[in-house]
């Protein structure tokens, strides 16, 4: 796991002194330093610089970076992991590759150089490279199949540079880095942005399962994977397939259990974090596992890691947070994002990663199973939703809206009237744009106060919302709910959830995996009809049948439960001098971003309690704590 950077001068002209290029290298990976803490490495072949930040996890003594094949013929930088490199290894040198490590960096050189791009279909695992290729003067880069591993590319005045974080990019000094106010308002509609747009223009994420090649002044981008289409029944029956997926769910903890390096498990009490735990017991002698709690009542599930730990006889380590704690954090650590991601979770995410790297340098994780295996409630509220949309105009205008608004606020875990509200308010909206209306802080309709000077595209949902629909009606699934399914892997797992635990777990320098995002236990999962994802209500069906031996009846009892913290409350309580102070009349007119009446209007409905704005004024303060740190140039 490490931090990665660079970037190709254009072929007219001369190059700047190598002085001059050594020293903005150092400076873009010195950006990325918490990401790899263990050594740099920086590199110039003809017009282009490749730099690296290493976090050691394999072959401790040979296996730094930017690194060369035996042949002198290519040069790559590289962030992750490669899984299956011992066999690799052996199938690439019985072709004549000779090794000279035993890193899995080297893998990539081989795949490179003896398979060109059609390489990428036999690396497993989690990576983001770029490899500059000295005949062809070629730059090839790719990502992981789900994205675990960030690239971000720009290309300006004919300079390609790409780094593992926006960070990077501030220390170039030939970089213009300019927020438009749509990119402002695709944040507030999502929460974070979506791939391949980020907070600057002009500044792009190379997407999931794609690959980059850059020669002589042009950019090609192309897929080497997606995610496969629901299959037809299958023959087997449903106890064959639970033992076929717990055959692919250990082979996939056992891959991730390579390194030298200590490594342990991040345990939530739920039923994704459990099985990885109980899979990496089985494997590994006295495990440590890690859990994060709240002082919070209906926010605290540290009983349930604590009853997964005592079952599976683990090393476990907790540490029970405070709201005072937490909120005293949040400035600095959304500060530290390279761009702004409201996922509240942030905060425990980033103190369990503390604690976990004062132990290990490496953590299994259960991030995945919630998209492919339909585990979100939002799954069976959309066929809840499609049959709401069916009842006659009357029965939902006079009875079943104004049940909703009796509903009383609070500002616990859950809030009835919320729920309800933000059912209704996608439950007749069109299927692609169903989810994310749910998920949204404001729609296109709530942005229309919100800015002073909007951009009008994006006041409709058509235009707001147009990565979503571009991915729901781009799956060419039969079954609605798999294209919901890719819509929630492709987007709100991509650039939220694993955003959040590839950053907060870098700011320690700690390597997070994912066992549930294999490729051959992601393609057996998605080839799958929805029957044995979502039965009824039941969520994660196959799942959780197919573990039922394996954990206690209390933990796959349980319903879903999110990494959140109470959000509501602290917008009222020891957040709110930041909520005067960043979204008050006074700063927000000096700002000229956002109508201060509007905003206005939210923090005084949600503080006197009249209403629950948490989702949009957490969503304006993460934003105005980002731009407070980065300070972009805004313009319209």
């Amino acid at each position: 796991m490490c931090g990665i950077a660079g970037f190709v001068w254009p072929g007219q002209g001369a190059l700047p002194p190598e002085a001059e290029r050594l020293a903005w290298l150092g400076a873009a990976t010195g950006a990325l330093s918490h990401r790899g803490p263990d050594g740099e490495g920086l590199a110039l072949e003809g017009p282009c610089a490749l730099g690296h930040r290493r976090l050691s996890i394999i072959d401790l003594a040979a296996g730094s970076q930017p690194m060369e094949d035996a042949d002198c013929r290519a040069v790559v930088t590289f962030n992750g992991e490669i899984y299956n490199y011992r066999e690799l290894k052996a199938r690439y040198a019985a072709r004549g590759f000779r090794f000279r490590t035993h890193s899995d960096t080297e893998a990539i050189l081989a795949a490179w150089l003896l398979d060109g791009p059609d390489g990428l279909d036999a690396l497993e695992g989690m990576f983001a490279f770029a490899l500059w290729d000295k005949a062809s003067r070629t730059l090839f880069a790719a990502r992981d199949r789900f994205g675990k591993k960030p690239f971000y590319y720009t290309i300006q005045n004919g300079v390609f540079a790409f780094a593992s974080e926006l960070t990077a990019f501030e220390k170039l000094p030939f970089l213009r880095l300019e927020t438009p106010v749509a990119a402002l308002m695709r944040f507030a509609a999502y929460e974070y942005l979506p791939t391949p747009e980020t907070i600057y223009k002009d500044v792009f994420k190379l997407r999931p399962g794609h690959s980059l090649l850059w020669r002589d002044g042009q950019l090609t981008t192309a897929p080497y994977w997606d995610m496969p289409l629901p299959g037809p029944q299958p023959k087997a029956s449903e106890e064959d397939l639970c033992a076929e997926l717990r055959l692919l769910l250990a082979q996939s903890v056992k891959r991730r259990l390579m390194a030298d390096v200590p490594l342990g498990v991040f345990l939530s009490g739920g039923i994704d974090s459990s099985t990885v735990a109980a899979l990496t017991a089985g494997m590994v002698s006295r495990i440590k596992t890690f859990s994060i709690g709240f002082s919070e009542a209906s926010y605290d599930e540290s009983r349930y890691a604590r009853l997964v730990a005592r079952r599976f006889a683990t090393d476990h380590h907790e540490r029970i947070l405070s709201a005072d704690a937490c909120g005293a954090l949040l400035p600095e650590i959304v500060a530290r994002f390279d761009e702004p991601m409201a996922d509240p979770s942030i905060v425990p995410t980033y103190l369990l990663s503390q604690v976990t790297r004062e132990n290990v340098t490496v953590a299994l994780g259960g991030d995945g199973p919630d998209e492919l295996f339909y585990g979100y409630e939002y799954y069976p509220a959309f066929n809840l939703a499609a049959a709401y949309d069916k009842l006659p105009a009357f029965a939902r205008r006079r009875v079943i809206e104004p049940l909703a608004r009796l509903l009383p606020h609070s500002a616990g875990y859950v809030n009835p009237r919320f729920v309800a509200d933000t059912f209704l308010a996608g439950a007749t909206a069109p299927q692609w744009l169903r989810v994310q209306t749910w998920l949204s802080a404001f729609t296109a309709e709530a942005q229309a106060n919100l800015w002073q000077r909007p951009v009008p595209q994006l006041l409709s949902p058509q235009g707001l919302f147009a990565p979503t629909r571009e991915l729901f009606e781009g799956f060419p699934a039969d079954d609605p709910l798999a294209r919901v399914g890719y819509v929630f892997a492709r987007q709100y797992m991509l650039d939220y959830i694993l955003v959040k635990v590839d950053r907060c777990s870098m700011m320690h320098s700690l390597e997070a995996r994912a066992p549930f995002l294999d490729r051959d236990l992601a393609e057996f999962v998605c080839r799958l009809p929805a029957r044995y994802k979502l039965r009824g209500a039941r969520r994660k069906y196959l799942l959780k049948k197919a573990v039922a031996d394996l954990l206690p009846k209390e933990i796959l009892g349980r319903g879903k439960r999110g990494f959140l913290i109470p959000v509501a409350s602290w917008l009222r309580g020891q957040l709110r001098p930041q909520v005067d102070a960043l979204l008050g009349e006074k700063h927000l007119r000096e700002q000229g971003i956002f109508d201060p009446k509007e905003v206005g209007r939210l923090v005084a409905e949600h503080t006197s309690g009249v209403a629950d704005h948490r989702k949009k004024l957490w969503t304006l303060l993460v934003l105005q704590l980002w731009l407070a740190r980065h300070k972009p140039s805004l313009i319209p």
